[in-house]
């Protein structure tokens, strides 16, 4: 399995317009053109909207759109929760598609880039009307997909899944169902708190495994929101913000990962009886104790998303409530 990297902490590769690009946007108007030229484009005025993404940015987008392009796995997986599914999507870390998580969702879905950064000419090719543009932060690129299509920059610094998947229920005209699904999750929430029983206030432990080794999930990024809204604990520094998206561990700091239970990201179900060889984790207790569980790495240590959280649920119940 490919390893896990932030956005943060990669250089988004720069698209250049082509020739195909600047033809296509010379023969197609509606669909290229100025921010409230994209925006309006095809519709009166009143069938529009303005929304302030999370980069503070004013865009008008359609009341409705019809063809949405989602540039990050967040907005994939905020998309289909909401019933909308995108025109196009960016391939998931370490994927040629979708989060595997999201894989039957998304099958019929093109891909328009990568986590690197959208394939311009194939954004152009969806024909959106609107664009989920996540955390971009690349000015150069976010100019040239403000060209397309009204673009969106859906995900803040605290990458809060609860904050994006309101963003995008508003860009999309599906803020009613976005506000259902927090309070459904809630409710799920509040119900697995409960039936925890003695396990509820546990030491709870995420790390990742790849071919480069161990990499701990510490506060700041999506499944440490989730687990907080449970109440579990954390040990060691999984209770401090983490400079980027995981912490790479070596063998003799594995104690930062010893937890009542412990919940490994990987795409390799095996991989649990492998780790269970090598002294260092053989030593954990979570191991011996047979608390410790291979889950699904695309949704729980990746960017994840309002789906991705409810799975975690699911997760921790299988898991932890006996």
């Amino acid at each position: 399995m490919a390893p896990y990297s932030s956005p943060s902490s990669r250089r988004i590769a720069r698209p250049v317009v082509s020739a195909a690009l600047l033809t296509l946007c010379a023969l197609t108007l509606s669909a290229c053109g100025s921010e409230d030229e994209a925006g309006s484009a095809g519709t009166d005025a009143a069938a529009t909207t303005r929304v302030t993404d999370a980069a503070g940015t004013k865009v008008k987008v359609p009341a409705m759109p019809k063809r949405v392009v989602a540039l990050s796995e967040m907005d994939l997986d905020a998309s289909l929760a909401l019933g909308v599914e995108p025109v196009g999507l960016t391939a998931g870390r370490g994927q040629k598609g979708a989060p595997q998580y999201l894989a039957d969702q998304a099958k019929s879905i093109p891909v328009v880039g990568a986590v690197t950064g959208p394939d311009i000419e194939k954004v152009v090719q969806a024909k959106p009307d609107v664009i989920l543009a996540g955390q971009l932060a690349d000015e150069q690129v976010l100019a040239q997909l403000r060209k397309i299509a009204p673009t969106v920059v859906t995900i803040d610094n605290t990458k809060d899944w609860k904050k994006a998947l309101q963003l995008t229920g508003t860009t999309l005209g599906r803020s009613n169902e976005a506000e259902k699904f927090l309070a459904d999750y809630e409710k799920g929430a509040a119900a697995l708190r409960t039936d925890l029983g003695p396990q509820a206030g546990a030491s709870v432990s995420v790390a990742r495994y790849s071919a480069k080794g161990t990499a701990v999930m510490q506060q700041g990024v999506f499944i440490s929101d989730v687990l907080k809204d449970l109440g579990f604990t954390r040990p060691g520094i999984q209770n401090d913000k983490g400079e980027g998206h995981s912490t790479p561990l070596s063998d003799e700091n594995l104690e930062e990962i010893d937890g009542d239970w412990l919940f490994i990201g990987s795409l390799d179900a095996d991989l649990l009886g492998e780790l269970a060889k090598k002294p260092a984790y053989g030593q954990l207790g979570a191991v011996r104790d047979e608390h410790a569980t291979v889950i699904d790495g695309t949704k729980w240590t990746s960017l994840g998303g309002a789906q991705a959280a409810v799975s975690v649920l699911d997760d921790i119940r299988k898991a932890m409530v006996k």
